[in-house]
C-alpha cells in the first residue's frame, strides 16, 4: 500500500513537471512554443515603464522611448534557447535600430556576474537591466513573459501591442514590428 501510494505522487509530481515547463539544474522554468498574441489597438492597457540599471550600470527607461517601438526580450544565463535566440535578436537589433526600433533586454533570476559573463557571451549590441526579484515583470500584468525567453513589442505609446512565449524568430519579429509601427498609419 506505501509504495503504491509513492509510486502514484512519483508519477503525479513526474507528469506536473513534464507538463508545466522545464527544468536546467535547480531551477524550473516554463517553456513557451513560440506562439504569438496581438493586441489590438484599441484594446492596449496604460503604458509600461522599465527602469533600472543596465549591465554595465547605465540608467536606463522605456519612457525615454515613447514614439518609438520598442522589443523588450526576457532572457537568463540558465534558459538554453536564450542562447540560441541571442543572435536572432542581434541581427534583429542591427536591422531594426536604423529605423528608429529600441530593444532593451530584461535578466530575470541571475547575478549580476552570471548576467554579464551571458551577455558577453552571447551579445545582443543592445543594453539590458535585471529584474532579479520579478518586479518588472509584474507591469506588463496578464500579458507579461510567461516563458524565458519571451519577447514583448510595445508600441509607440509604451503599451504591450504583441508577446511571443519562447524563442522568436527574425522573420517573426519583422512581422510583429512592421504591424506594430504602422498602428498610426491607417
Amino acid at each position: 500500500m506505501r509504495l503504491t501510494l509513492l509510486t502514484i505522487c512519483a508519477l503525479t509530481l513526474t507528469s506536473c513537471t513534464q507538463n508545466s515547463g522545464r527544468t536546467t539544474g535547480e531551477i524550473s522554468y516554463v517553456a513557451g512554443d513560440g506562439s504569438t498574441i496581438f493586441v489590438a489597438t484599441k484594446e492596449r492597457q496604460s503604458a509600461v515603464t522599465l527602469s533600472g540599471k543596465s549591465l554595465s550600470g547605465e540608467q536606463l527607461s522605456t519612457s525615454n522611448w515613447l514614439g518609438k517601438v520598442v522589443v523588450v526580450n526576457l532572457w537568463a544565463s540558465w534558459c538554453g534557447p536564450c542562447r540560441s535566440e541571442a543572435k536572432v535578436l542581434a541581427n534583429s537589433y542591427k536591422e531594426f535600430s536604423e529605423q528608429g526600433v529600441e530593444f532593451i533586454g530584461l535578466n530575470t533570476r541571475d547575478s549580476l556576474a552570471t548576467a554579464t559573463a551571458f551577455n558577453d557571451r552571447f551579445p545582443t549590441g543592445y543594453p539590458s537591466i535585471q529584474d532579479a526579484d520579478g518586479e518588472l515583470i509584474l507591469r506588463f500584468g496578464n500579458l507579461g513573459p510567461a516563458a524565458t525567453p519571451s519577447t514583448i513589442v510595445l508600441d509607440r505609446s509604451g503599451r504591450v501591442a504583441a508577446r511571443v512565449l519562447g524563442p522568436v524568430t527574425q522573420a517573426q519579429l519583422r512581422g510583429i514590428i512592421a504591424a506594430v509601427a504602422s498602428d498610426g498609419e491607417k
